[in-house]
């Protein structure tokens, strides 16, 4: 039975295989060789069901890349048109003084079916027939594949960077992201060709005139001079002939330029075009000013008053019917999200659910539960997933699954992000827009609402989703709402990495890390150190972006060190520059210079001196030397980020610390580094030495 299988199998992808090249051959074959009238008319029927199927899919797309083949299919079905054209008028010249049945009854019937007993007539609905496809449908389609592949090539570098940003951020994986730049490109190869194959259409709705006109008038002298036909018998068959022939032929090129329209005209949907026109159209407050302008129209004298009033009256049933059915609608949607609400699925993410012991939550205003409602998949939950993912996996421990609720007292587009209980971010995105940041060679001003990007304060807009296109070709980068809000937790989770992980998060690490180094775990913990205590130098850590991900080394570093006398704090000093090797590669890459700013000998003694007179409030410097310390520091620090230069703060070992917790008060993205923690290896470019302003002002 299996061999049986897969022999079929095998026909069946054996003929899938050779049927294209086939019939290419014999597309050239029936140009050059006479075929029968029965050949003839099997292929002009099966031309017919062919351009029906291409108009069927075309309709039943979701987005113009779900038949991205279509460029290909238009060519292939044009050069079979263009064959059965040259087959048929080869008949047709040669056997037309036969009768109207020369050239096989498919042609005859057409031809008798428009021109009936007048040639005229029947040449004229030719005529608009082609005009219809040649000026009408086909020169709009080619006019929309050309301004579609302009904007698509224009718009390719801003969503290739859009891309990189998700990547960046942790958003998209890198297997996600290379399919959406497959995505583009493919896209990009689609309107290019759709610009291309529009052309064939135009050019068969050309040819089939000149053949029309070969046909008749060629007829005529061949009918009249070599069959000693009238010309009245004459022009009775070879119209016929003829029209029918161009009508066979001019049919499936008008449904395929229809097709073509409904391609390159399509915009991306979750449905066909039949179910996106429906809803689209079927609004109750289109149906009812119409009826009424129709029932006003009838009561005007002179008017066909009884159809305007009939069709006034359809439309407002239409409009009553609309009306009824979408209060339906919302009852049974209101109802569907209350047993929705009452079953406790543990999948499914309940926006009325509050739960007081999250380590992470995010409360949405009302006009963004959109962004995490099922029927609109959810693309918010997605992204905070992927968040977690790459926190987790940078700083080296499982980050809390952050738990979304609703929140009332909010804005409409306003959330908040809180740790525990306290709000440690709030800001406002607006659902139906995207938020478009200019690059360093944006120009162009766009329309919109003006703003400062939550997670790194640079200006941006907020725009309408059709002037996308606009702002990608002008240098922008564009940001969907969920992303925003995913950037914006991505760097409050970094932030704030010290106050997520606990006990139990920290004793997951060492039961994965007993697997393999079992004797090392029970030699440390709690041998040398208590849980809570490395719970405590490991906050520490994540508190300055340190990463955990070596604990090992971590545990290692603990075991060889006398720490029976010494704090956390001076605990998680010691191991630090074994760790922070793993931060300094984030900040640059290690073929790269590290970009550094350092204070002056005197600024640092100066922090010394201070630091022996230290208190249990902290370390005591004199308000305005701390203030222009710290200006300076800022200034050097953002004429380095203006550059797209990452730095950090290079000092002495002893004031590290102190220092670190001072900067990390005034200037949060700023890394406080001591000497001793760089590699050896590791190239230094020292952009910035801090002077004591206050020593110089008394100089002078």
């Amino acid at each position: 039975m299996d061999t049986v299988k897969k022999d079929r199998n095998f026909v069946i992808k054996l003929i899938s295989s050779i049927s294209l090249p086939v019939g290419i051959l014999i597309l050239m074959t029936m140009m050059v060789i006479p075929l029968p009238v029965f050949l003839l008319d099997v292929f002009f029927t099966s031309n017919i069901l062919i351009s029906l199927i291409v108009l069927m899919v075309a309709l039943q797309t979701f987005k113009p890349l779900d038949f991205s083949s279509f460029p290909t299919v238009l060519l292939f079905a044009t050069v079979l048109r263009l064959g059965l054209n040259v087959a048929s008028t080869r008949i047709v010249l040669s056997q037309g003084h036969t009768g109207t049945d020369a050239a096989g009854n498919v042609i005859e019937a057409f031809g008798n079916f428009v021109i009936g007993s007048d040639y005229v007539v029947g040449i004229f609905v030719f005529a608009i027939l082609i005009i219809i496809n040649l000026v009408v449908i086909t020169k709009g389609a080619g006019r929309v594949s050309e301004v579609s592949a302009r904007f698509t090539l224009d718009a390719m570098p801003g969503k290739q960077m859009a891309i990189d940003a998700d990547l960046g951020a942790g958003v998209l994986s890198s297997e996600e992201a290379k399919e959406k730049r497959q995505s583009i490109e493919k896209e990009a190869d689609f309107y290019g060709a759709m610009d291309g194959a529009s052309k064939f259409v135009k050019g068969d709705a050309i040819a089939a005139i000149l053949i029309l006109i070969i046909n008749v008038v060629g007829g005529l002298i061949i009918g009249t001079t070599q069959h000693d036909l009238s010309f009245t018998n004459a022009a009775e068959n070879y119209v016929i002939l003829s029209v029918g022939d161009g009508l066979v032929a001019q049919i499936p090129s008008l449904l395929l330029a229809m097709a073509t329209a409904v391609i390159v005209t399509r915009i991306s949907s979750n449905f066909d075009l039949s179910d996106q026109i429906s809803q689209e159209v079927g609004m109750t407050k289109a149906w009812f000013p119409a009826a009424g302008v129709l029932l006003l129209i009838g009561f005007i004298p002179g008017m066909p008053n009884l159809l305007f009033i009939i069709s006034a009256f359809f439309a407002g049933g239409i409009g009553y019917y609309l009306l009824k059915k979408s209060k339906k609608d919302e009852i049974e949607e209101s109802l569907k999200i209350e047993e929705e609400n009452n079953e406790e699925d543990k999948d499914t993410i309940n926006l009325n659910e509050i739960a007081d012991n999250s380590s992470i939550s995010i409360q949405l205003g009302y006009g963004l539960i959109k962004l995490v409602d099922k029927d609109n998949t959810g693309p918010l939950i997605s992204r905070i997933t992927g968040v977690r993912r790459q926190v987790s996996k940078d700083l080296g421990f499982i980050v809390p699954t952050a738990r979304i609720t609703d929140d009332l007292n909010l804005g409409a587009d306003e959330y908040t992000i809180k740790l525990g209980h306290t709000v440690i971010g709030q800001n406002q995105v607006f659902p139906d827009k995207l938020l478009a940041i200019p690059g360093s060679d944006s120009d162009i001003k766009i329309a919109g609402i003006e703003v400062k990007d939550p997670s790194f304060n640079m200006d941006a807009v907020w725009i309408d989703k059709h002037n996308k296109d606009k702002a990608e070709a002008s240098g922008y980068m564009i940001v969907t709402p969920e992303a925003v809000i995913a950037t914006h937790l991505n760097q409050l989770l970094v932030k704030h990495a010290g106050d997520l992980i606990g006990q139990d998060e920290v004793q997951d690490l060492l039961d994965n890390l007993q697997k393999s180094s079992p004797k090392l775990v029970e030699t440390v913990i709690p041998k040398i150190l208590p849980l809570n205590q490395l719970t405590g130098i490991l906050k520490i850590l994540l508190a300055e972006s340190v990463p955990i991900t070596d604990l090992k080394r971590v545990l290692e570093l603990l075991s060889n060190i006398n720490i029976s006398k010494m704090s956390i704090v001076e605990i998680a000093e010691i191991i630090r520059p074994a760790l922070v090797g793993l931060l300094i590669q984030k900040i640059c890459p290690i073929n790269k210079e590290l970009a550094v700013i350092t204070l002056s000998p005197e600024m640092e003694q100066i922090i010394i001196n201070a630091l022996k007179e230290k208190n249990t409030s902290g370390i005591s410097l004199d308000p305005i030397f701390t203030k222009n310390m710290l200006k300076a520091i800022a200034q050097a620090y953002e004429t380095a980020s203006s550059k797209g230069d990452n730095c950090v703060l290079l000092t002495s070992p002893i004031i590290r610390k102190d220092l670190a917790n001072l900067i990390r008060q005034n200037i949060e993205d700023l890394h406080v580094l001591a000497f001793t923690e760089l590699p050896e290896t590791r190239r230094v470019n020292i952009i910035a030495t801090i002077e004591n302003k206050i020593q110089e002002e008394n100089n002078k």
